[in-house]
């Protein structure tokens, strides 16, 4: 919101929420009986036009945010380099109340205006008209109604909520007060209301125009430099004539210089250009490299997890992952989407983040989960994985950790085999699986004198079940054959620890270890009050009301960790799995040694470690 939010802030459908799209349906409905009622020589199609207009500019939006948010994440000519946050995200997720105001206003007009039926596909006439009108009064009445709407009291009352993002993205064009909207309408309107009233209006170039204004918009907010030098050395005069991401960045740094909408020209004129602009458009087209000390690799899980992505629909991947209704309708894309991501066959940056002087970055292997089941997948993948690890190497990265199923025992040793191919590496492999313990060994309530184990037994499994057994409790094991595996690896020693399941001890038991292939069937055999803590890296599917279920073993992260706007996976805001957490505390802590195949660490040194660096743990 503005500092001091004045008359018409709030967009009149804002009590809709997520359902404001029905504003539309009266009107689309509208649409649909007039055509079907109307004679077939008599029909106006153009009554569909804002519809198909609508999908048409959410479609450039999304692309655009996609595009932005990878070249952020991994192009060298990023402009600013400061956080977005949460705040940003929320505040920016009402992007697409223009779009639908736009649809409204044009369908009105063409029940409204007579010059506003049946218009062409395309005029010349129209467009040169549209054209010149925004070389000329468009430009030049927004340049000073801009600045007018910095002035001290417009500014804290309306133009505020649009500065508040200081590192803009794509839809950060389009997010401003209702009121503030207005006054562009009444600007941007001036071309296509003369064109349709002097007889020369089309389809073609009223949409065009619009979709052009959304495309320029997005160039001056996705913060990554692209234009070339050499556009403005074979024509020098067009720097008063497009501007970059880079000029409008400086605007909302700077925030009173760099006024103009797509020309600089009335900067120029009127002295308001700001000086570093020529300076910071030169280093952003160079680029700058970037350090990278940890990388974290991961992987789409379900096929709709993409559009949970940082890179897909930027509110979704600000909220704990869960399927969502309105993406089934998009099975063909999200289908699509899979098959290029298996065709590119290479790791993509998903996002960075920083730690006072460390440097991150999530990389993504294109392979969804289901694809880690498969035997045929099994090779390309470990091949993937290395590839990657390979590639930090050469890049200088400190540490990389092993996310999702990229360290499964059955895949790759958790990890060993990457060793055994490239003994000689310097960056440190980590699996992350003595700090997963250490979270669940930290869950589990300290009077528990017994736990039980449901599920098939992993490194992270192992080490929290031997720790329970050097402190005297009891290990109960569900599984028979799980029992002969967990057994085989625990010291003689500790034997006595080791329980088989029965049905008195069953139902004694309320503390459980699990993962996510507990069924609703082995879930109703746990006494009332029971508490699941999964030791897997996929959540158990909740079906009991009357127990208690924990996340996976993940830790909320200190609040000087920067550039977190997206949720990872299905935990909460701010918070990190464990393992991801283990390859930050490994740079951070500068340890020389790997973590994979068998290694384990000190538990209580790696949990002490998490503490002392801001790391918390995560309470249900």
């Amino acid at each position: 919101m503005a500092s001091k939010p004045g008359p018409l802030t709030e967009w009149p459908w804002g009590f809709l929420g997520s359902n404001k799209y029905l504003v539309l349906v009266p009107l689309l409905g509208h649409a649909i009986k007039t055509l079907l009622t109307t004679e077939a020589k008599k029909r106006d199609y153009g009554l569909l036009f804002p519809f198909y207009l609508l999908v048409i500019r959410l479609i450039q939006n999304q692309l655009w945010i996609t595009m932005s948010r990878l070249q952020n994440a991994r192009s060298k000519h990023q402009i600013q380099f400061k956080s977005i946050e949460f705040p940003q995200v929320d505040r920016e997720r009402h992007w697409d109340d223009q779009v639908i105001m736009y649809s409204i206003l044009i369908y009105a007009g063409t029940l409204i205006f007579p010059q506003g039926k049946h218009l062409p596909l395309w005029n010349t006439k129209g467009a040169v008209i549209i054209t010149l009108l925004h070389i000329g009064p468009v430009e030049f009445v927004y340049y000073w109604a801009h600045r007018a709407l910095h002035h001290h009291y417009l500014y804290n009352c309306y133009h505020s909520h649009h500065h508040s993002s200081f590192v803009t993205e794509p839809i950060t064009a389009t997010v401003h007060p209702f009121a503030e909207h207005i006054l562009y309408l009444l600007i941007f309107s001036l071309p296509v209301m003369v064109a349709v009233f002097l007889r020369a209006g089309s389809i073609g170039a009223i949409g065009g125009y619009i979709v052009w204004n959304d495309f320029m918009n997005n160039v001056g907010h996705c913060n990554f430099e692209f234009v070339p030098r050499w556009a403005f050395k074979v024509i020098p005069f067009l720097k008063y004539l497009m501007y970059t991401p880079s000029y409008h960045s400086l605007h909302h740094s700077q925030i009173h210089t760099n006024f103009s909408l797509f020309m600089p020209l009335y900067d120029y004129m009127y002295g308001t250009m700001d000086k570093t602009t020529d300076h910071l458009y030169e280093i952003s087209t160079i680029g700058r490299e970037d350090k990278v000390d940890v990388v974290h690799l991961t992987h789409p899980t379900s096929l709709d997890s993409i559009y949970q992505l940082r890179l897909g629909f930027s509110y979704l991947a600000s909220q704990p992952y869960m399927s969502k209704w309105y993406l089934w309708p998009m099975w063909p894309v999200t289908v699509f989407l899979m098959l290029v991501i298996w065709m590119f066959d290479c790791t993509f940056t998903v996002e960075k983040h920083k730690l006072d002087k460390l440097k991150m970055q999530v990389w993504a292997i294109p392979r969804y989960s289901f694809h880690y089941s498969m035997v045929p997948q099994k090779k390309p993948i470990n091949n993937l994985i290395e590839k990657a690890i390979l590639e930090a190497e050469s890049r200088g990265v400190k540490v990389i950790s092993l996310g999702l199923l990229n360290q499964g025992e059955e895949l790759n040793k958790n990890g060993e085999i990457y060793l055994q191919k490239n003994d000689k590496l310097k960056i440190r492999v980590v699996d992350g699986s003595t700090l997963a313990a250490a979270v669940i060994l930290n869950t589990i309530p300290k009077e528990a004198p017994q736990v039980l184990i449901a599920g098939h037994i992993t490194k992270t499994c192992y080490i929290v079940a031997l720790e329970l057994c050097k402190k005297g409790s009891q290990v109960i094991v569900q599984r028979p054959d799980e029992f002969k595996k967990l057994s085989s690896r625990v010291p003689s020693e500790f034997q006595d620890c080791m329980v088989r399941v029965s049905s008195s001890n069953r139902f004694k038991c309320k503390v459980w270890l699990v993962d996510n292939e507990l069924n609703e069937r082995e879930q109703r055999r746990a006494p009332t009050g029971t508490m699941f803590i999964p030791f897997s890296l996929f959540p158990v599917k909740e079906t009991r009301k009357d127990c208690v279920y924990h996340s996976t073993p993940s830790m909320m992260i200190p609040p000087k960790l920067e550039n977190v706007h997206s949720c990872e996976n299905w935990l909460p805001r701010r918070v990190m799995s464990a393992w991801r957490v283990a390859g930050i505390l490994h740079a951070l802590e500068g340890w020389e040694w790997h973590e994979c195949g068998s290694a384990v660490l000190d538990i209580n040194k790696v949990w002490l470690s998490a503490l002392n660096h801001g790391f918390q743990p995560l309470h249900i």
